[in-house]
């Protein structure tokens, strides 16, 4: 599912985000949005999106730990995220870096998030990613 996460937003499948957290809170910079319609929307409302469908960034998560607790069907994780863009007229760079904390729950045999938040701490040029720089 972490993984996952990354794919959609690469492919600007928000439509796919809001599937993938239906169930949970996601908590970025503004206010915790919950709900597969308010998830959708915040990130269509945030993310530039361009000809080719998608944000033209890549977000690599590393540093994965995962707590699971079988007998609750509940797990926990945290991950760093390094966001990538590149445009025609910009050349691949970082432009933010971070922290994933993430809660998940299995129901009827299948996980699921519970809870998503992103803590972004080293901000470069986000000017081609947010619709506003003050989203992040």
């Amino acid at each position: 599912m972490v993984a996952r996460y990354a794919e959609l937003v690469g492919d600007g499948d928000f439509t796919g985000l809001g599937v993938l957290l239906a169930h949970a809170t996601f908590t970025g910079s503004g206010a915790p949005v919950r709900g597969r319609e308010a998830i959708e929307k915040m990130f269509r409302d945030t993310l530039i999106v361009y000809s080719d469908g998608t944000p033209r960034t890549h977000h690599v998560t590393s540093n994965l730990a995962i707590e699971v607790d079988e007998q609750a069907g509940t797990a926990v994780s945290r991950s760093y995220v390094t966001v990538m863009q590149a445009l025609p007229d910009l050349p691949l760079q970082p432009i933010a870096g971070g922290r994933y904390h993430d809660r998940f729950e299995r129901r009827n045999g299948r996980w699921c998030f519970l809870e998503r938040r992103v803590r972004i701490n080293l901000v470069g040029d986000v000017s081609h990613h947010l619709r506003q720089a003050a989203a992040l």
